[in-house]
């Protein structure tokens, strides 16, 4: 056992909750936006003003989320150069078996796969064969025993959903805006489970309501620590990057969950906002304003097919207040009284 320890010290690999639960899971969000959040939000600027060029680009940067993710993770894992460059075919196998929930499913699998990969590392002569061999046979195997039920899971959190929407619109706009918004900053797609699902119309309108109130939750009440930056890669990007803060300390991700609750019943009793775009535009929230985008389209395609007599200044107001004003709002009333109960410290919403 001595020898055990020994070796993996000497191969950097420390099982800890901060290596794997804080600096793995932050880098990957990382990796996340710099591939299909980046992506998304290119390809909605190429498809609202008619530049096919730019949807070109996003198309190639929503590839490479799975790579773009296993990479990261290895980065922040320490690992060396061959194990590096060798997850990115770990990742893209990870994120493409595991369905909705491929981004958790890379996580496991790329730490897994790294690990094993640095074991081996400069152990033999031909490293320049056996690293990467190990490194990818290993991951794609873990990645086709396990990223299939990690998949499963993630969709599970779907099937509730559906099962959300069946209630009156009170408690479903409570239920669906809380479990996607927290889906959306947890590691797996809220995007991909809302388009599994088809997720549309009034229940759709809760999911972009919960989205946006953790990015625009997280991104207002972090302003203090990441000023316009985090501003903007949380209000635009994601909120998944506060997950590493959010392992550290569980209670920051209380105050936008709260505005989520009050927001969802908001948009579906008052304002009755409906998500009759794209059903993967449910789960985007505010990223690259791809939800709001999805709800716009739906509204002119409802008027152009006579369901709707016309675009009215309420449904705007709704938007903006469901999107904008009340989840910033109220996730900065309940960030300051966290802060000042001292359950929200100095440093605990700073982002890498």
């Amino acid at each position: 056992m001595t020898k055990f320890k020994a070796f993996l010290k000497r191969k950097d690999i420390e099982v800890s909750a901060k290596r794997y639960g804080i600096d793995a899971l932050s880098a990957m969000a990382q990796g996340l936006f710099c591939s299909l959040l980046i992506g998304t939000i290119i390809n909605t600027i190429g498809t609202q003003f008619g530049i096919p060029y730019l949807n070109t680009v996003g198309g190639f940067a929503t590839a490479m989320s799975g790579p773009a993710m296993a990479i990261a993770i290895g980065y922040a894992l320490k690992a060396p150069n061959l194990v590096l460059f060798s997850l990115a075919a770990v990742g893209g196998a990870a994120n493409s078996l595991g369905g909705a929930g491929g981004p958790l499913a890379v996580l496991v699998i790329a730490i897994l796969a790294a690990e094993i990969g640095k074991m081996v590392s400069k152990e033999t002569k031909v490293d320049l064969l056996v690293t990467p061999f190990v490194t990818i046979f290993s991951g794609v195997v873990l990645a086709t025993l396990l990223a299939p039920g990690i998949g499963k899971i993630a969709s599970s959190i779907g099937i509730f959903i559906m099962w959300a929407t069946e209630l009156q619109p009170f408690l479903m706009g409570i239920l669906v805006s809380v479990v996607v918004g927290m889906a959306l900053t947890l590691p797996i797609s809220s995007a991909a489970i809302c388009a599994a699902l088809s997720l549309t119309g009034l229940a759709g309108g809760a999911a972009v309501a919960g989205c946006c109130a953790q990015m625009v939750g997280f991104a207002v009440m972090s302003f203090k620590e990441n000023r316009w930056g985090g501003l903007v890669s949380q209000g635009i990007g994601t909120s998944m990057l506060q997950m590493g803060n959010i392992v550290r300390n569980p209670r920051i991700w209380i105050p936008p969950t709260i505005a989520a609750a009050i927001t969802g019943p908001i948009a579906t009793c008052v304002f009755h906002l409906k998500m009759n775009g794209p059903a993967i535009s449910s789960g985007m929230g505010t990223c690259g304003l791809v939800g709001q985008i999805g709800v716009y389209t739906g509204w002119v395609n409802d008027v152009a097919e006579g369901l709707k007599a016309s675009i009215t200044a309420m449904d705007w107001i709704g938007l903006g207040l469901i999107c904008f004003i009340l989840p910033g709002i109220i996730t900065w009333v309940i960030g300051q009284f966290f802060r000042k109960k001292g359950w929200i410290k100095e440093g605990d919403l700073t982002l890498d």
